[in-house]
């Protein structure tokens, strides 16, 4: 790795970050509620892999008509996409249980369903969270040279209509998940400011395990067992995947990319402006807070702020924990950024593609790349 260090500024913060930790903290003291899973995440557990289950079940029988296995593809897909989010996600970030063996195995959840949970607790638990969106550090600014998502990125001629097509680059998110970018990332030297970075055995073998499977269950057994043609299961299996991309690519889009998130830059000595809470509060927006189903479905990732500040917290309690975070931000003077509706922030994302497809890019300064300041 390098020498240089990204620095978070410790200025005018100390204030903020006291009062809001001793509030949450005063929060879970005050009801007694234990910070990790409690009956309602359990429950919803069993029923996202149980119907999940269910669902693949019924698609194996051939009881059905052809619309019908085409729709039971399609909830397979949201059923995909509601492990990634309520499940693994918990579990990979340790919130789910205080017992790391629980969050260890619900993690591999992830793996099932064809990603790497592995690689994504280097790319999204450590980078993203700690370097959220810094260009040249956090990639996800990086999903795709189809999408600009900072104004620091290259700009092309095509950028000038990704506010389009957007919305089909999304949906091919897990299958270049299951099919390709977990592999880029084990055969990259440099991973965002990791360099020169070595895999171990047992990850190396986690990760070709759980592909193997991955494409055993997806694949291998329903054209094994179901008297189909091979254009029909090409349709159920596109069916799937484009379901399950669309909803994790978009949810994962508008906490991020939104009108009036910052993309702050270090400057020649690595520093940044502001200290890493701030910094998480400048660079992430809530959405759609008053939707319950949809905060239910997406493991609460509609309270960005929230998990962004306390990512080891179960997502169970972001609701109850966003009023107590606005309070504390607005009461020393911090930006709280909020998009009442789903529509409305995808409404946002959609202007700030437009904007960022047809704005020339900023100058950027070059990016010191290192772990020297993890989260607090």
């Amino acid at each position: 790795m390098s020498n240089s260090t990204i620095h978070f500024a410790n200025k005018n913060a100390a204030l903020f970050v006291d009062d809001v930790k001793a509030r949450v903290a005063a929060y879970f003291e005050a009801t007694g509620r234990s910070r990790n899973a409690d009956r309602r995440m359990v429950l919803k557990t069993v029923v996202l892999l149980g119907g999940s289950v269910g669902a693949y079940a019924a698609i194996l029988s051939g009881a059905f008509g052809p619309w019908a296995m085409l729709g039971l593809s399609v909830l397979l897909g949201v059923g995909m996409a509601g492990i990634g989010f309520s499940v693994a996600h918990d579990a990979l970030h340790g919130a789910y249980s205080g017992n790391s063996r629980v969050n260890r195995w619900l993690g591999y959840t992830f793996d099932l369903v064809g990603a790497n949970g592995y690689m994504w607790k280097i790319t999204h638990n450590v980078i993203h969270h700690t370097y959220t969106n810094i260009p040249g550090v956090d990639e996800d600014l990086t999903v795709s040279p189809l999408l600009r998502l900072s104004p620091h990125s290259p700009r092309t001629r095509l950028h000038r209509w990704q506010h389009v097509y957007c919305w089909f680059a999304y949906s091919l998110s897990t299958l270049n998940w299951v099919f390709v970018k977990d592999y880029q990332q084990f055969m990259k030297r440099d991973i965002g400011p990791y360099k020169d970075k070595k895999h171990g055995r047992r990850e190396w073998m986690t990760l070709i395990a759980a592909k193997l499977f991955a494409y055993f269950w997806m694949i291998v057994l329903p054209l094994a067992v179901l008297p189909i043609t091979w254009w029909q299961f090409a349709l159920g299996f596109l069916a799937m995947h484009l379901t399950a991309g669309i909803i994790l690519g978009v949810i994962f889009q508008l906490a991020h990319v939104v009108e009036g998130i910052a993309y702050p830059e270090p400057d020649s000595s690595g520093q940044m402006e502001h200290a890493w809470f701030v910094h998480e509060l400048h660079t992430t927006s809530n959405f759609a807070s008053r939707n319950k189903l949809l905060s239910w479905f997406i493991g609460g990732l509609n309270y960005q702020i929230e998990h962004h500040l306390f990512p080891q917290v179960c997502s169970v309690h972001y609701p109850a924990l966003s009023p107590i975070v606005r309070a504390s931000a607005e009461a020393h003077g911090i930006p709280y950024n909020d998009q009442p509706t789903l529509r409305s922030a995808m409404g946002s994302h959609y202007a700030m593609l437009k904007q960022l497809g047809r704005a020339r890019p900023a100058p950027a300064i070059p990016p010191v790349m290192d772990l020297g300041d993890v989260l607090p």
